[in-house]
């Protein structure tokens, strides 16, 4: 029996997280728009698409949430997105209301579900969806570092004239302006970049990064959806085939790392069940600081969500 994985929201990131899904024949799809017509007109098109890639994936658009019944993962796009000179905590009430009501839909309909929170602010999300779900933390995860060290493993390589191949490097804690890149255990071809390339020039290459999002609207004028939907669906395939891959990932902490009761972007090893475990990874002391620096300014927003 075929997987089945249900977006929600059919804007760009869900939209486009749809068709990465039904190209790489991963899982049957539904995919939840509230406005009608938008989720039945996106699935509708993917679907004619498919004959072309030879792929048989069934894929339906709905505005009724009782069809992600029997999900195996939900994820969660819908949401106001990000304007120019907005940053994403200013997305903080207007969102919670929305992610709030779908999570109560997501634990009527799919309460087995391992659920991806993509909406922004996303480590508050995450966390109010844990809460709204009664799930288990194994079953709730933000997508959060995959993008952000993506965007650094493309600068780099950039820099460096180098296949992203050869590059490994992660990005931790907070998806904003307090995330954390692990500089320390950054490398080319398993050289240390801190010897390839000047700090100065570094720290710019790392500001662009955790800029990133911010730079895209300002040169097209709406959210970044291309890379989200490739992180979503990187965890996505890491879960359906139990690949237990690591991957920096927004989880809620008890304990690990020094940091408890909130959402922050650690290493996991993504499996069928979720997480299946939070990874130690040395970091520098400036770089533990830091983390823990990002975590305290996620707890800061955490009881605004309190009354929703």
């Amino acid at each position: 029996m075929r997987r089945k994985v249900s977006v929600i929201g059919a804007g760009k990131v869900g939209a486009t997280t749809a068709h990465l899904l039904a190209l790489k024949g991963l899982a049957d799809i539904v995919l939840v728009n509230r406005t009608e017509g938008i989720a039945q007109g996106v699935a509708l098109d993917i679907r004619e698409s498919l004959p072309i890639e030879g792929s048989d994936v069934n894929i339906v658009g709905t505005g009724d949430y009782s069809k992600i019944s029997g999900s195996d993962i939900v994820v969660v796009t819908a949401g106001a997105q990000r304007k120019e000179g907005m940053s994403r905590d200013d997305l903080l009430k207007t969102n919670a209301q929305i992610v709030s009501a779908i999570a109560e839909q997501i634990k009527q309909h799919a309460p087995n579900s391992i659920v991806i929170v993509v909406s922004n602010p996303l480590d508050a999300m995450a966390y109010l969806v844990m809460k709204k779900t009664g799930f288990d933390r194994k079953r709730v995860i933000g997508m959060a570092g995959a993008l952000d060290s993506a965007r650094l493993t493309a600068f780099i390589a950039e820099e460096l004239k180098v296949t992203p191949k050869e590059i490994k490097t992660m990005i931790l804690g907070s998806h904003g302006d307090s995330m954390v890149p692990v500089i320390s255990a950054t490398t080319v071809n398993g050289y240390p970049v801190s010897k390839l390339i000047g700090p100065e020039r570094l720290q710019s290459i790392v500001s662009r990064a955790r800029d990133g999002g911010a730079e895209i609207i300002k040169l097209e004028g709406s959210s970044a959806f291309y890379a989200p939907a490739s992180s979503v669906v990187s965890i996505i395939d890491s879960i359906l085939n139990d690949r237990k891959k690591v991957i920096p990932c927004s989880v809620y902490l008890e304990g690990e790392y020094g940091i408890k009761g909130t959402f922050l972007g650690v290493p996991i090893a993504v499996g069928k069940g979720g997480i299946e475990t939070i990874e130690t990874m040395p970091l520098s002391s400036d770089e533990s600081k830091a983390l823990s620096e990002s975590a305290a300014k996620i707890a800061v927003q955490l009881p605004v969500l309190s009354g929703i």
